[in-house]
């Protein structure tokens, strides 16, 4: 069995056995597929509506890693540029438009639809095939010291990179 590479650069990034995953990029963004388990659901039997958070928290993290944005790196960056950093969840909306159940296969659509200067915004869709079970948009914004500051340099480059494809 290959071993998990001690520091995530972005060289070993690119020979990451495990880098499968965290989805794929796709023209405009990000997939990742999200198997429901029996832990997902709640009583009725059904995803319970807080799950989809922590979907899409995992496809934030994934389609950074896969734009090349080294979190390790990032918060070393973020540290030296404003130290007591904080990336916090500034506004979510969602629109729940219809139920998963245990064992179906989702995939969570990530595309960045706006970077500024403190704050990046994400469209996100959790789909099943073809059918958008919930449809959101996170507002991230970068604080230090309990203000907002400027987004690190290295995340701004490729956020934005990410938002040119998107539109592109």
């Amino acid at each position: 069995m290959s071993e998990r590479p001690e520091a995530l650069t972005p060289e070993a990034l690119k020979s990451d056995p495990y880098l499968h995953l965290a989805g794929r990029l796709v023209p405009g963004g990000h997939v990742l597929p999200v198997r429901v388990y029996y832990e997902d659901t709640d009583f009725s039997g059904i995803v319970y509506h807080a799950n989809y958070l922590k979907f899409m928290e995992r496809a934030r993290s994934d389609h950074l890693r896969l734009i090349g944005v080294v979190q390790g790196d990032l918060f070393g960056e973020a540290l030296a540029e404003a130290p007591g950093f904080a990336f916090v969840v500034r506004s979510m909306e969602l629109q729940f438009q219809r139920p998963a159940r245990i064992d179906d296969v989702l995939e969570v659509h990530t595309s960045p639809a706006e970077v500024a200067g403190a704050s990046i915004t994400l469209s996100q869709k959790v789909m099943r095939g073809a059918e958008l079970l919930v449809e959101g948009k996170v507002k991230v914004a970068f604080v230090a010291q309990g203000r907002a500051r400027r987004i690190p340099d290295a995340l701004r480059a490729a956020m934005k990179a990410a938002l040119g494809e998107a539109q592109g």
